[in-house]
């Protein structure tokens, strides 16, 4: 009986140390949390990016990295915010409670700002690939940052070409009463007032309706050169197909939630060149457009779509994250957070560093305009 009692003892020690040694050489896993709008009717954008993080993992995996002396793992926790403030909170809290080491989102604005001091409160780095309203980055935290221009930056500069380019003298500006459709609709505004344009109406939806025909014929009555929409595609292409059946022969201008190659679909297609102006919270020219459309090329080969618009951002977000745990020697969040304001990185998006408030410095916007079905750039804005 003796015996038998050491030689299963004997076995359990064994077994004990065998899993011991086990975990002693598992490979350590460093979680990258993303939360975007994958149901909904930007679910398109939200899945666009999610591919984008996707895809610097799997790339990050294959070419091995190697923080506090071991090659380390990258898993992607990815969470569906639908564009929902409560939903979107619920989703950082989620990511929190897995103990992520990072995360790149939210796509919106609406999203991100609640979101942030979820994170700040956990003190991991949060990296938002799109979110372009001010008080994003103007909280305080330490944790937040973009990769992108902002509204000031967005709406001003569309604001200016309104009245300059365009020639506009009666515009009408309407949102949807998000953070990001009314902050770059209020910076639209006074950039266009300020440059000499007169704002002949103000008008208000939100980012689920479908039918403008009262604030379309209300503007119509004011007979506008220019109409701003501050909102997203999945609004601003039913109330362009709208314009059109009312006969409305205005410019069309926007920020970057309505710049995306889905426009003309949700448009009703047949977009006529120079008369849909937008802008997109980045951009790259010169040398930098080789890495862009090797990037693209990478991308349609990987999920067999084109780039809708913030991947490669999200791309850039998460492979900054990255540097961030190398130079910092670990992937413990309050040890690598200061490598992050330290950021000097080239991206396929260009050159990404951070400003004290975690703004990007040097912040690029293009212009582009919609021929038929096909978006083309006019200019890069700095």
């Amino acid at each position: 009986m003796k015996r038998s009692l050491f030689a299963l003892s004997a076995v359990v020690i064994a077994v004990a140390l065998a899993g011991c040694g086990k975990k002693a050489d598992e490979t350590p896993v460093v979680k990258i949390g993303h939360v975007g709008p994958k149901s909904g009717a930007i679910a398109h954008l939200g899945i666009d990016n999610e591919n984008g993080a996707r895809m610097a993992i799997d790339e990050l995996n294959a070419k091995g990295v190697t923080i506090g002396g071991k090659k380390v793992k990258f898993e992607l926790l990815g969470e569906d915010d639908a564009g929902d403030p409560k939903q979107g909170t619920a989703a950082a809290q989620k990511l929190v409670d897995a103990k992520v080491n990072g995360v790149v989102g939210h796509l919106n604005s609406g999203t991100s700002i609640p979101a942030s001091k979820i994170y700040s409160d956990a003190g991991i780095p949060q990296i938002s690939p799109s979110a372009t309203n001010p008080t994003f980055t103007r909280q305080g935290f330490k944790t937040t940052f973009r990769v992108v221009a902002d509204d000031v930056h967005l709406g001003g500069t569309l604001g200016r070409y309104a009245t300059g380019e365009l020639k506009g003298k009666q515009i009408a500006v309407i949102d949807d009463r998000t953070a990001y459709g009314q902050g770059v609709a209020e910076e639209f505004l006074k950039a266009a007032t300020a440059s000499g344009g007169t704002i002949a109406s103000r008008q208000f939806t939100n980012d689920k309706e479908k039918d403008f025909s009262s604030i379309l014929t209300a503007i119509k009555a004011t007979k506008p050169d220019v109409i701003f929409f501050g909102g997203m595609d999945a609004v601003g292409g039913p109330m362009l197909r709208q314009m059109k059946q009312l006969g409305i022969e205005a410019k069309y201008m926007g920020g970057d939630g309505i710049c995306t190659g889905e426009l003309p679909n949700l448009a009703g297609g047949g977009l006529v060149k120079g008369n849909v102006v937008c802008a997109e919270a980045g951009g790259v020219e010169g040398e930098q457009k080789a890495g862009m459309e090797d990037f693209k090329k990478r991308y349609k080969e990987k999920f067999n779509i084109d780039v809708k618009l913030y991947a490669p951002y999200v791309y850039d977000a998460v492979n900054v994250l990255v540097e961030a745990m190398v130079r910092a020697d670990s992937a413990d969040p309050a040890k690598y957070l200061p490598e992050v304001g330290k950021t000097n990185y080239k991206g396929v998006t260009g050159q990404i560093a951070f400003d004290e408030k975690g703004d990007i410095k040097n912040g690029a916007l293009t212009l582009f305009t919609f021929d038929g079905d096909k978006r083309e750039q006019i200019a890069v804005v700095r």
